[in-house]
């Protein structure tokens, strides 16, 4: 995908890209050079940072999860952490549980392992059907860990109302199931009334994943988990195996960003900047999309709408017309079926996260004139 929407002339709605233009290049750069200038084994071998540990703890807090230093380790990205803690969990042919439309990256994760695919109903308005994950455990059936994304979900947008997140970590205490949360959305929170990660209701079975990639810049690769503290060392053991003290530098140059008291005034320009291109996006599929039988939810959260079309669509063989018609990119929503599946044929993920206002509306007006022809 990243090859064929490089093209020149392509108008991209596919990747879920943070907006080059409010990266905190300046604030990033003063960082970089007070570590070079401060500390002169920067770009040794180092061990983690207590400090950057301690500044997670404070970050926590603003998704209602109380922590202390001890239960967070440092990852190469949430990527990693999701990597890592699965290694931990899963065995080899093992069982887990997954949303029918799942981040296609955790997929990544579980290919080498040949899992059994246990899946769920999930849906664009209310997410994870938890109805359906108690029955799955009440037929007996005992998944290594549950994936799921409480905000912002990555593909459908949706973030859990309150009640299916204490009924869903309510089957996590009742039947020791591991749950994987991935928040690398969670602080990009764009409407008030903020509820807390599923960490922030259950501290024994929920393992948190977030990242700096949204909020600060992807190519730091600085992320984190926050686990029970018995399970840090042995996270440290796999880590050091896989790349001994990878980004070592980068967690420095985020822990001077994040001293410089920088971080709520950036968060701040991100939602709003995020919010206009969401409405911006919103805006759009109504006017050019909904005369073609889409239907969309406005996300609260996050950098990406789900949009559904009649069962006459079939988006996979629509983003090969928008492609040479018009030069649009999407992803189709087969992208994020679980291996087999077929629920998310007529759906698509649109990113509005990383192209500018105008670009948006272009883009949608194109892929219009596409479903108009037919």
């Amino acid at each position: 995908m990243l090859q064929r929407i490089h093209r020149p002339g392509i108008l991209s709605l596919a990747l879920g890209l943070p907006a080059p233009s409010l990266f905190p290049s300046a604030g990033l750069a003063d960082a970089a050079a007070r570590v070079m200038a401060e500390e002169p084994l920067a770009l040794q071998y180092r061990p983690t940072l207590e400090p950057l540990r301690r500044q997670v703890v404070a970050l926590m807090a603003l998704r209602g999860v109380t922590c202390v230093p001890e239960q967070v380790f440092l990852t190469a990205g949430g990527q990693q952490g999701m990597s890592l803690l699965t290694r931990l969990l899963l065995d080899p042919g093992g069982t887990v549980l997954l949303e029918d439309r799942v981040y296609s990256g955790f997929q990544q994760v579980l290919d080498p392992f040949q899992p059994k695919r246990l899946t769920v109903p999930t849906h664009p308005e209310t997410g994870i059907d938890v109805d359906a994950v108690r029955a799955v455990l009440e037929k007996g059936e005992r998944p290594a860990l549950l994936y799921t994304m409480s905000d912002g979900h990555n593909p459908l947008g949706v973030s859990m109302p309150l009640a299916s997140r204490q009924r869903l970590v309510a089957l996590a205490r009742e039947h020791q199931l591991p749950i994987i949360e991935d928040d690398a959305y969670g602080l990009l929170q764009y409407e008030p009334g903020t509820l807390p990660a599923l960490r922030g209701l259950e501290d024994r079975w929920v393992y948190y994943v977030g990242s700096f990639s949204k909020v600060l810049a992807p190519a730091l690769r600085v992320g984190w988990v926050v686990v029970p503290e018995a399970m840090v060392g042995r996270l440290a053991t796999v880590k050091e195996a896989s790349d001994i003290d990878t980004t070592t530098f980068a967690q420095r140059v985020v822990l001077a960003f994040l001293e410089s008291g920088a971080l709520p005034a950036h968060l701040e320009q991100l939602r709003a900047g995020y919010r206009e291109r969401r409405d911006t996006l919103v805006a759009a599929l109504e006017r050019h999309l909904a005369p073609h039988g889409a239907r969309w939810t406005k996300p609260a959260c996050g950098m990406f709408v789900w949009v559904e079309f009649p069962d006459r669509v079939d988006t996979t063989a629509l983003l090969g017309r928008a492609l040479e018609e018009v030069q649009v990119a999407f992803l189709p929503g087969q992208a994020f079926s679980v291996v087999g599946g077929r629920s998310a044929s007529h759906g698509l993920r649109l990113n509005f996260s990383h192209a500018e206002p105008a670009v948006i509306e272009e883009a949608v007006a194109r892929l219009g004139r596409v479903l108009a022809r037919g």
